[in-house]
């Protein structure tokens, strides 16, 4: 596939022809990079054409997504470029691979969670799905992004109780922004840090099978 983003692709091992699938996009954290993510959904790959991707800058032991000015201010002219990106690259994957264009589903943890619900709001309501890990809506996102979800869409919000980098209320702000275009919410709190922890992967994958089902 033509993109300026790496990725790491997991998919069904049996393809039909003629046959499409639902498609999950995921993203890291600052620092990480793809191979961690894939983790998360170990074990999905026959329900999903998994993308990985990876952060187009360096940001040692790993790669980022965009750089911050500041607590919960990424730099806006490079988030703004970074959402473009990635939005390309969905489009770009559904014309590549047999992809069920109203099954598309976006996991993000961190940086990759903030994205997400960016995306999963504005994307022309491609976006059936959105889980959000431990992260936050910037605040021109929320006063100057042009909203468009899916009535469709769906979302999975989960933030740690004593997570140390984004405060807890960020996460429940997260919820009452979704509430006001009455999206699907389901939230969830953990006793952990920044983090994912074993309880909160479990939920993600229950999650994720039973609104594909719906």
């Amino acid at each position: 596939m033509g993109t300026a983003l790496t990725y790491e692709l997991k998919r069904p091992k049996n393809i039909e022809v003629g046959k499409k699938y639902p498609a999950l996009f995921m993203m890291h954290g600052m620092g990480s990079n793809e191979q961690n993510m894939l983790q998360l959904v170990d074990g999905l790959e026959n329900s999903f054409f998994i993308f990985s991707i990876r952060g187009h800058l360096s940001q040692p032991p790993g790669y980022a997504y965009f750089t911050i000015e500041g607590f919960g201010k990424p730099h806006r002219q490079v988030f703004d470029t970074t959402v473009q990106k990635l939005i390309t690259f969905i489009d770009a994957a559904c014309m590549e691979y047999p992809l069920d264009e109203s099954s598309l589903y976006i996991l993000g943890f961190s940086q990759g969670a903030i994205l997400g619900m960016t995306i999963g709001l504005t994307f022309n309501q491609k976006i059936k799905g959105v889980v959000a890990l431990s992260g936050y809506l910037p605040q021109f996102v929320r006063e100057e992004y042009s909203m468009d979800p899916s009535k469709q869409l769906s979302v999975f919000i989960s933030h740690g109780e004593s997570d140390p980098i984004f405060p807890l209320a960020w996460g429940s702000a997260n919820v009452e922004f979704f509430n006001t275009f009455g999206t699907d919410i389901t939230f969830k709190t953990y006793a952990e840090g920044h983090t994912v922890s074993a309880e909160n992967q479990r939920d993600v994958r229950q999650w994720l099978v039973a609104d594909l089902a719906q």
